[in-house]
């Protein structure tokens, strides 16, 4: 009887260890990831934003990419890329042998000339045309190798190509002279688009013919996106994803329990920064810059930080945030607290009608952009010296209207393209910036085109402060806070701590059951 119970009992815990195991077919079946970032174009050349790099990085190659935590680029597409002499004013890569686009062509080094002319040819207004502001124009020296011809020295151009505005496209499937329509991609990352809906998903399959840095590809995904924070939470909630990233409630997050068995949890720090940016342009009430530095004076990050975000983000006092070199705190410097008195009499000086009436947007769903305009409204009305006139807009909409100056101020989140204080130098405080301010300052373009002619970059810190003192005092924008990373998974997937760290890659191969 004593063996037969026995025998009884392992059966039952055979059976009951089978039942909790994953079967292979659950192994392979799709991990579906929801964010609420948006896609602006699934055209490299077309977008400059985190949630159509999210997807890029996945669906495309760059010469070049960042491996998680790396701080410089290592070779993708290409088998390797230098730069020729010392003046750092020619770069050249060679590729790998046998990479095929989904056409089963192969890719080549026009491929890549194509891909970067067009970029700068097209030069969309949401686009990452001004990345390449140093790149003078690109040869295709053999079948294999491209070289790039710059027009000033610029240590930080290989920190570019290795980004979103870097993919290479099939040169045979995308126009010379306008953006892609359509709902289809073709590029050699280790994911091809196999189905898209926009503002809905993006299903991708891996890809068998994938050759680049990483040794494999990963699981099926399937990207979810939500129209805001509280719709990503219900998905979560209702167990409809198995990953949420970027982003949800403050109030959930706050909350989040690492040790919840249930649930992942990972926290890391974050180079992802929010600024209020001010229209500069000759007609806009925000022209002068003594009304710009009024408003530096009643703005409270701490307010913000803990009321609207609980604690989830932390003030921002300077352009560049904490953790890359040359961050200072030069905004806590200039104004050091809130005073509406100095405020005051900075307009009284300018001989302003008051209260300087403004309007302000910000994208609907884009984490808790609305509370955080509303918060912004109340503490730059006190006093009676401002009047804001706040709108949410569609994430397209709301990128064409600043890019065209139809805004006087706009909040927006920006996700460092590489790891180096360059990505927040040009396309955010330099003439012709990507955030359309209207904002020029020939002491700080220089200064910016100086830092990148330092191949050491620990000797860049000195000009970046001197940029930062400049915005300070200049006000082009008003730094709000710096996120802290948050990936939510369910127990049964990893990889959730390898999907995002700073480098605008977006690992969606890292994710894996458990």
């Amino acid at each position: 009887m004593r063996i037969l119970v026995t025998l009884l009992v392992l059966a039952v815990v055979g059976v009951g260890g089978w039942q909790l195991l994953p079967s292979q077919g659950d192994k392979n079946k799709s991990i579906t990831v929801g964010t609420t970032d948006a896609v602006t174009s699934l055209d490299p050349a077309g977008a400059y934003d985190a949630g159509s790099w999210a997807l890029f990085s996945n669906v495309f190659q760059s010469l070049l990419t960042f491996e998680p935590g790396g701080v410089q680029p290592v070779p993708d597409a290409a088998q390797s890329c230098a730069f020729k002499g010392s003046d750092l004013k020619t770069y050249r890569c060679t590729l790998r042998d046998g990479i095929v686009f989904p056409s089963g062509r192969v890719l080549t080094a026009e491929d890549v000339k194509y891909s970067f002319d067009r970029v700068k040819k097209i030069n969309s207004d949401v686009g990452p045309a001004s990345l390449f502001s140093t790149l003078g124009s690109v040869s295709a020296d053999s079948a294999t190798t491209v070289t790039f011809h710059l027009s000033s020295p610029d240590a930080t151009f290989p920190f570019k190509v290795a980004t979103g505005a870097g993919a290479i496209v099939d040169k045979d499937k995308y126009p010379a002279d306008s953006l892609r329509t359509g709902s289809g991609a073709d590029g050699t990352g280790p994911y091809r688009l196999t189905a898209y809906t926009k503002d809905q998903r993006a299903v991708l399959a891996p890809n068998t013919h994938y050759k680049g840095n990483l040794n494999g590809t990963g699981k099926p995904i399937e990207l979810r996106y939500y129209a805001d924070s509280q719709a990503l939470d219900k998905a979560w909630q209702g167990k409809q994803i198995d990953v949420a990233t970027r982003t949800l409630p403050p109030k959930v997050l706050s909350g989040l329990n690492p040790s919840d068995p249930n649930q992942r949890v990972t926290e890391s720090d974050s180079a992802e920064t929010r600024n209020l940016y001010l229209n500069t342009r000759a007609g806009s009430p925000l022209h002068d810059a003594r009304v710009r530095q009024a408003m530096a004076w009643l703005v409270n990050r701490e307010e913000l930080a803990a009321t609207v975000y609980e604690g989830t983000v932390d003030p921002l006092y300077s352009l560049i945030p904490t953790g890359l070199t040359g961050h200072t705190t030069s905004f806590f410097d200039t104004y050091p607290r809130q005073s509406t008195a100095k405020a005051k009499e900075l307009l009284t000086e300018a001989g302003v009608t008051l209260p300087v009436r403004l309007t302000f947007g910000y994208g609907k769903g884009r984490g808790a952009g609305a509370e955080e305009s509303a918060a912004l409204k109340k503490q730059l009305e006190a006093g009676g010296l401002f009047k804001v006139d706040v709108k949410g807009y569609e994430w397209t909409d709301f990128q064409k209207r600043w890019a065209a100056g139809k805004m006087d101020a706009w909040a927006v989140g920006w996700v460092a393209d590489y790891p180096d204080p360059d990505t927040f130098g040009s396309p955010l405080v330099g003439t012709g910036s990507t955030m359309s301010t209207g904002y020029t300052n020939k002491a700080v373009d220089t200064l910016i085109q100086a830092s990148q002619q330092y191949a050491d970059r620990s000797r860049v810190a000195q000009d970046f402060r001197d940029v930062q003192a400049h915005i300070a005092t200049d006000v082009p924008l008003i730094p709000l806070w710096q996120r802290k990373e948050y990936v939510v998974s369910n127990e049964d997937v990893g990889g959730g701590q390898y999907l995002s760290d700073g480098t605008g890659v977006f690992r969606l191969w890292q994710l894996n059951w458990i």
